[in-house]
C-alpha cells in the first residue's frame, strides 16, 4: 500500500520558510508529533507508533515499532514481531532488535491533511508572535505611544498596533486619570509571554527612566551624548530631580536642558501633566552635588562622612522647610538622586546642639575637678 501523500503541504512549507522564516525541519517535526497523537486518538493505538515525513515528496509513513522475537514465541502481537517476517523488513535484524513495520490505516489521508492544516496554522501564529515578541523586546527601555482601550482604575490597556500594552496600577502616575481613546506615551518596562504565548508589553509612566527618555527626546545634546544624565529621582506626578553633566566646558548642561525661556523643560512637564522638575548640575565633589540636589533650598554648609556616605547639611532657618519639602519630599528625592544619607538642620538647631554639647562638656569638666580635689 502506498503511503499518504502530502505534496501540497511540502510546497506550502517551502513557501512559509521563504516568506515567513519558519524553519521547514521544525514544521515537519511538529507535524510528525501531531500525526502520532492523531493516529493514537483515531485508531486506539498503543504507544509504539512512529511517523516520518519525506521532506521532498511529503509522503507520510506510519510505523508500528516492534521488538523481534523467536518464531513461535510471540506474546504481544502489537509490540512484537517474529523473526521470519522481521527479516523481510530488515535483512540484518536479530532477536531483540527493533524493526519498523509500516502500516497504512484506512482514511488516514484525510486525518493527516486536517492535522497538517491545524499544525501549519498554529505554527504560523506562533512564528508571528515570536516576531512581534522580538520586535517589542528590542524596544525595552524605549518610549511607545498608544490609544487607551481600557481604564478601570487598576489597570490601563493600550493599543500599540500589533499588540496590547498593559500599565499596572503601580506603573501609573497617581495624579493622572486615563480615559478610553486617550493617546498616551509610556516607557517599555518589560515584554512577557501572556496567555497562549501572546506577547504582552508592560508599560510604565511612573518609572524614573520615563523621565530620562523624555529628556533624550527633547534635548538634542543629551541624545547626541554631549550632555549626560547622571541620575534621576522621582515622586511620580509631583516632582522629579535630574542630575546632568557635560565634559565640554562650553556647554551649560542645566541651561541646555531648561531651554530658552524654559521651552524645552516645559514640553517634558506638559507630557507629565504638570509634574515639577528640578534640573541640577552633577559634580564629583559630593558636598557641591548634595547642595545642588537640595534646590530650590539654599544651603550654607555640607559636612560629609565619606565612609558612611552621610552628609550633615546646614541651612538658614527660613530655608529649613523648603530644604526638607512637603512630607520630606525634597530631602528624600535629593538622597535618592545622590545616593547619600542626608540630615538637614537649620542654623538655630546647630547652634542649640553646639551650646548643649558645650554645656555637657563644661559639666563633665567641673565634675572631674571636684572629684580630683576630694
Amino acid at each position: 500500500m502506498k503511503p499518504v501523500e502530502m505534496r501540497e503541504f511540502v510546497e506550502a512549507m517551502d513557501e512559509l520558510e521563504k516568506e515567513r522564516g519558519i524553519d521547514k525541519d521544525y514544521l515537519i517535526e511538529s507535524l510528525e508529533s501531531a500525526l502520532v497523537t492523531a493516529y493514537k486518538r483515531n485508531f486506539d493505538s498503543v504507544d509504539n507508533v512512529k511517523v516520518t515525513i519525506d521532506k521532498s515528496t511529503g509522503a507520510v509513513h506510519i510505523y508500528s515499532v516492534r521488538t523481534v522475537v523467536e518464531d513461535g514465541k510471540l506474546e504481544d502481537p502489537l509490540l512484537e514481531i517474529e523473526f521470519k517476517p522481521a527479516k523481510k523488513i530488515s535483512k540484518t535484524c536479530a532477536i531483540g532488535d527493533i524493526v519498523n513495520l509500516e502500516i497504512v490505516p484506512k482514511d488516514f489521508g484525510r486525518i493527516a491533511a486536517q492535522t497538517a492544516k491545524q499544525v501549519v496554522l498554529q505554527k504560523i501564529r506562533e512564528a508571528e508572535r515570536d516576531i512581534i515578541f522580538t520586535e517589542f523586546n528590542d524596544k525595552k527601555g524605549e518610549i511607545v505611544s498608544g490609544l487607551v482601550q481600557k481604564a478601570d482604575g487598576n489597570i490601563v490597556v493600550m493599543d500599540l498596533g500589533k499588540l496590547e500594552g498593559v500599565m499596572p496600577l503601580k506603573e501609573q502616575i497617581p495624579t493622572e486619570k486615563y480615559k478610553v481613546n486617550d493617546k498616551i506615551r509610556g516607557y517599555v518596562l518589560d515584554v512577557e509571554r501572556g496567555a497562549k504565548g501572546v506577547p504582552q508589553v508592560i508599560v510604565s509612566r511612573s518609572h524614573p527612566d520615563f523621565v530620562r527618555k523624555l529628556f533624550e527626546f527633547e534635548i538634542p545634546e543629551i541624545y547626541e551624548g554631549l550632555i549626560e544624565i547622571k541620575s534621576v529621582s522621582r515622586d511620580p506626578g509631583y516632582r522629579s530631580k535630574v542630575a546632568v553633566y557635560s565634559k565640554n566646558e562650553n556647554i551649560d548642561p542645566v541651561g541646555s536642558c531648561v531651554g530658552q525661556k524654559g521651552v524645552r523643560i516645559q514640553n517634558i512637564i506638559n507630557e507629565l501633566n504638570g509634574e515639577k522638575i528640578d534640573v541640577i548640575e552633577w559634580n564629583e565633589d559630593p558636598s557641591i552635588y548634595i547642595a545642588a540636589a537640595l534646590l530650590p533650598a539654599q544651603v550654607l554648609a555640607v559636612d560629609i562622612k565619606e565612609e558612611e556616605k552621610f552628609a550633615q547639611v546646614i541651612v538658614k532657618d527660613d530655608q529649613l522647610s523648603l530644604a526638607i519639602g512637603k512630607s520630606g519630599q525634597n530631602a528624600r528625592l535629593a538622597a535618592k538622586l545622590t545616593n547619600w544619607k542626608i540630615d538637614i538642620k537649620s542654623e538655630s538647631q546647630i547652634r542649640e546642639m553646639l551650646e548643649k554639647q558645650m554645656a555637657e562638656e563644661n559639666a563633665d569638666s567641673v565634675s572631674t575637678e571636684a572629684n580630683s580635689e576630694e
